[in-house]
């Protein structure tokens, strides 16, 4: 059984720096087959991007593709170390309301851990686990 979010995040988390546009957010997004991007600034993590903050904060606001992501990312966030236990990372999530946790060493996003990572850990059987392990929209 897993003991750290090293063991069940996803590494080598897609990045993008806060300059780009919101359009190669979203295809970073297609291409990786997931729902969230790590925002950097130089290399070092600034935030995280859903398709749901591209959805209300750009979309919604009658703001174009163009958009900076460190527009529509947000900016306080929470992580953890590959070394935080599981039963720490389930506690933050449950606390702060989020679904992901971007693992970070030395300011560097090297991973990511979702909701989903977990549940297929903790509760392999649950409809979450399922869900999170079925093969993605493409």
């Amino acid at each position: 059984m897993a003991k750290t979010v090293a063991d069940v995040m996803t590494s080598h988390p897609a990045c993008i720096e806060g300059d780009q546009p919101v359009s190669v957010a979203a295809a970073l997004m297609r291409d990786n087959d997931t729902g969230a991007i790590i925002v950097n600034d130089n290399g070092r993590m600034q935030g995280i991007v859903t398709d749901r903050d591209i959805t209300v904060r750009v979309i919604a606001d009658d703001r174009g593709p163009d958009t900076p992501v460190r527009e529509a990312c947000s900016p306080s966030i929470e992580a953890v170390g590959p070394d935080t236990s599981i039963d720490q990372a389930v506690q933050l999530m449950r606390s702060h309301a989020v679904r992901r946790l971007p693992v970070v060493e030395d300011g560097r996003a090297i991973g990511i851990v979702s909701l989903g990572d977990l549940a297929v850990e903790r509760d392999p059987s649950s409809a979450l686990a399922d869900i999170s392990a079925a093969e993605g929209n493409r």
